[in-house]
């Protein structure tokens, strides 16, 4: 109806201009989730998707139950639609906006599933009657389709009705109807805009259940996961006195998934951390080199029942948590000073900063708690040293400061503890504590 009559009936109505790129970006959205349901999709633009669904029904159990799964996921998008199944792309856009939840399997029963359809309908679709051949019918006291199809084709080619025929005949399944296939990006980008700005991290988080829900779909559709995917903020847009502020979040998963309770669990990590600076505006979910996953390896003797934990999952949380930097690993490393034997490494599976090959590992006992400092002590007793001495001597490449010459020795303190101490080479041989054996 117009804008005056809409006003009249409801007088608080908000009224808001349509934003065609939104809608379209909207279909393209539901295009690349429903890949998870099959691979043969098309545009039927500004409010129809088209799903070849015939190969899939097996894997999903049938039509009725493919149906309701797509009724039932879709709204984890934020969208409802209305489902009809047929089989011409024709017949099921019309089924789908005038009788909903019509389901078509054969070419027997489309003629009695069509034939009820107002008029109006042949103006819905790729070449759409034009008004003058709709009110040519309807003057003629044409009110369904049935109606039209009884009226000689002849006489609706003379009078410039050749759209309706064509129209019918596609529906109908008299000629082809062939549709462009959708072709899934290889990248993928989601963008929520929120209704109102907003700093509360529950409400970003339900926004964010949204772009999970559509990259779900796309990783399905592949068969794959990720490793990490980047969530965006996109402030209010005279925030810090320019537009566009965005603030980047890369939200690393610490194994390939396409676990999406995992995915929301790491983002609310990342949210809470620190506080939001300002209101966020809009969301913008971002993801690609998608990586094959392979089926999960079960044992018929597991005496867990497959309930195993996940170290990449703790160490992604941890992440999110304290920052990326301060969660790390210790590896050894192919230095003779004990100072210099280890490396902070990236935890990360694929990190390749540790050592692969074997390395030449002292045969003598080496402490668990070295010190940062060694620390000086007086000369101990000689019967209180109960191995050693064993001699190191390196560094001489790193200069005279990184110099080491020491004998080594595994003794015990006044406390019976065990301790690894040295005697410097060099004058004036002092005598060092530098760890202690657990």
């Amino acid at each position: 109806m117009g804008r005056a009559s809409a006003l009249a009936l409801a007088p608080g109505l908000h009224l808001r201009e349509r934003a065609p790129a939104l809608e379209r970006a909207a279909l393209i959205d539901i295009a690349t989730w429903a890949g998870r349901f099959t691979s043969s999709i098309s545009l039927d633009p500004p409010d129809t998707l088209l799903l070849e669904v015939q190969p899939s029904l097996r894997l999903f159990g049938g039509l009725t139950p493919l149906c309701t799964r797509i009724g039932d996921t879709l709204g984890e998008l934020g969208f409802v639609g209305q489902l009809a199944v047929a089989p011409t792309p024709l017949a099921a856009r019309w089924l789908a906006r005038c009788a909903p939840g019509s389901q078509i399997d054969t070419h027997a029963g489309l003629a009695s599933a069509l034939d009820p359809l107002p008029l109006a309908v042949l103006a819905d679709g790729a070449e759409p009657a034009t008004p003058a051949s709709l009110d040519l019918l309807t003057g003629i006291g044409a009110r369904v389709l049935a109606d039209v199809r009884r009226l000689p084709r002849s006489g609706l080619a003379r009078r410039h009705a050749r759209a309706v025929t064509a129209q019918l005949d596609r529906a109908y399944a008299r000629i082809p109807d062939p549709r462009p296939w959708f072709v899934p990006p290889e990248r993928y980008v989601a963008r929520l805009p929120l209704p109102a700005p907003t700093d509360q991290v529950d409400t970003l988080l339900f926004g964010v259940r949204r772009l999970l829900a559509g990259l779900s779909g796309w990783l399905d559709a592949r068969q794959a996961g990720l490793e990490r995917f980047t969530l965006v903020l996109e402030y209010e847009r005279h925030y810090q006195g320019h537009e566009g502020y965005e603030e980047p979040h890369e939200i690393v998963l610490g194994a390939l998934s396409q676990d999406m309770a995992r995915c929301q669990l790491l983002a609310r990590e990342h949210l809470t951390r620190n506080p939001l600076p300002a209101p966020v505006d809009a969301l913008r979910l971002e993801a690609d080199n998608p990586n094959p996953l392979t089926p999960p390896r079960t044992d018929l003797f597991d005496g867990d029942d497959g309930q195993q934990g996940d170290p990449g999952l703790l160490l992604a949380t941890l992440r999110a948590r304290l920052g990326h930097d301060a969660v790390r690993c210790l590896a050894p490393h192919p230095d003779h000073r004990p100072e210099r034997a280890w490396r902070w490494i990236d935890p990360s599976p694929t990190s390749n900063a540790a050592p692969t090959g074997p390395l030449d590992l002292p045969s003598s006992p080496r402490p668990l708690w070295l010190l940062a400092t060694p620390r000086p002590i007086a000369r101990p007793a000689a019967e209180s040293l109960l191995t050693g001495p064993e001699r190191i001597e390196a560094g001489w490449w790193d200069g005279p400061a990184a110099t080491i010459n020491r004998d080594y020795f595994v003794a015990r303190s006044h406390d019976d503890c065990l301790v690894w101490i040295f005697q410097e080479r060099q004058p004036p041989h002092g005598w060092f504590i530098h760890g202690y054996f657990n």
